[in-house]
């Protein structure tokens, strides 16, 4: 009977206790989620995660950001403009507490918003150390590569040889930087063309200095400019190309490189759907623009680089090629094939980094042995493009700055026939309701019988 009554007793008080301790977990939570935030990202392409580069650019990045976003209330097009602004900005307010964020109405305040340069409704004006950026785009890529911008404190100029027949870093042809010229633009760069001929020395404000295969060959006189401006510590980026180096030899000896003849030839890039003279790699030696790199790149038409033993320098092999590649001696074209005789065998190593103290300076100097590496028609190739900004970045002495720019994600869609739209639809609206009655139905028939 004791034990009965017992029985009764934790009956009764056992929904009570259910409900205290729902409200107690209830409550718990509530406080945990005023004091802590926790997100999970369970989109497929991580859309609302910042990926590796910005989390890099917010840590090297001093003091607060102010963020002034030019938008009214309610957008006759788009509507509410403000609450996407806030959702976005939010990722970077998680990193980076003191990135602050205003909003100004620009119908209520157009004296403030003609005075900030603002064109459009939702115009986002970044403000760090004095200087200021314009953003109209409201994505990863633009966003961060504005706050690379505003790190670099100012812009880091770019001067491309001209006057020989040179790729041009503004040009739209196939075999062109043109935009490779422009993505250093939106990372703080900015570039031109220096023609030797009209200049008495390498301006000493360059701070990296792109040297391409020339069509005719540079004067000894233009030469030795270059030669005295690495001797001044300057930096050097040199895209080689298989052949004649017009006139350049000089500067090959100046750096200690050693220059094997040949072409590249890859049976990897048959694989992938390119021309068997395109080397791939996705080795890359133990050096600052490689660090947190493992995308593969492309090299049409690429040349092997060594170096001598010269204790000037200190060279890193930057990147190399699998075995199966070889150095082609003969006709380089689809139907080579390997010739122990002549040929040699991979791993070929196509690009070299080189460091050394130079007037109180770490000067810096990066050989690629292929000209199309960053051309118009490449670029788009794999990891081209973040490998280049991520060399010219070294090269500036932006090392901090070196990552895999962010890319615009793209969500997969899914289309739907009407026939398909009339299924689903059907399903949830009728099949799936008169389902639930029908149980509901029967659980209520046998209780009845019962």
């Amino acid at each position: 009977m004791k034990n009965f009554s017992r029985l009764q007793f934790w009956l009764r008080c056992h929904p009570r206790i259910y409900v205290l301790l729902l409200l107690g977990i209830a409550s718990a939570a509530g406080v945990l989620s005023q004091r802590h935030f926790w997100q999970w990202d369970v989109t497929q392409n991580g859309r609302h995660t910042l990926s590796q580069a910005s989390r890099n650019v917010l840590r090297e990045l001093p003091g607060a950001v102010s963020v002034t976003a030019y938008a009214t209330l309610q957008d006759a097009q788009l509507g509410d403009l403000r609450r996407p602004i806030r959702d976005f900005l939010a990722r970077y307010q998680g990193l980076k507490p003191d990135l602050v964020l205003n909003f100004i109405d620009p119908a209520a305040r157009p004296d403030l918003a003609r005075a900030a340069g603002v064109r459009v409704n939702g115009e986002l004006v970044l403000s760090h150390g004095g200087r200021s950026e314009h953003l109209t785009t409201l994505n990863e890529q633009d966003f961060t590569n504005a706050l690379m911008r505003l790190a670099r404190g100012h812009e880091r100029l770019v001067m491309s040889v001209s006057g020989h027949g040179e790729r041009r870093l503004d040009g739209g042809a196939p075999h062109d930087l043109g935009e490779f010229g422009r993505q250093l633009a939106y990372q703080g760069f900015r570039s031109a063309a220096l023609s030797l001929a009209l200049v008495p020395e390498v301006p000493a404000g360059v701070n990296v200095l792109l040297l391409t295969q020339p069509r005719n060959p540079i004067p000894p006189g233009e030469m030795d400019k270059i030669r005295r401006y690495l001797a001044r510590g300057g930096s050097l980026l040199w895209l080689l190309e298989p052949g004649s180096l017009q006139g350049l030899q000089p500067i090959a000896e100046a750096l200690g490189l050693a220059l094997t003849p040949g072409v590249v030839i890859d049976p990897a890039a048959r694989e992938a759907g390119f021309a068997l003279t395109t080397a791939v790699a996705a080795q890359y030696g133990p050096h600052a623009v490689t660090a947190q790199f493992d995308l593969v790149t492309l090299y049409p038409h690429a040349r092997a680089v060594g170096v001598n033993d010269d204790p000037g320098w200190h060279a890193t092999p930057l990147i190399e090629t699998s075995a199966r590649a070889w150095l082609e001696n003969g006709v380089a074209d689809e139907q080579a094939a390997f010739d122990a005789a002549q040929d040699i065998p991979g791993p070929v190593v196509i690009g070299l980094a080189l460091e050394r103290e130079q007037e109180d300076v770490r000067q810096r100097v990066a050989v690629i042995g292929s000209g199309d590496f960053l051309a118009n028609a490449a670029l788009g190739n794999a990891g081209n493009l973040d490998l280049g900004i991520n060399l010219f970045n070294w090269l500036a002495g932006d090392a901090k700055l070196i990552s895999i720019q962010p890319k615009s994600t793209l969500d997969a869609s899914l289309n739907i026939s009407k026939s398909g739209a009339m299924a689903i639809a059907s399903g949830f609206l009728v099949i799936l309701p008169l389902s639930f009655f029908a149980i509901a139905a029967l659980v209520w028939h046998r209780r009845r019988n019962s």
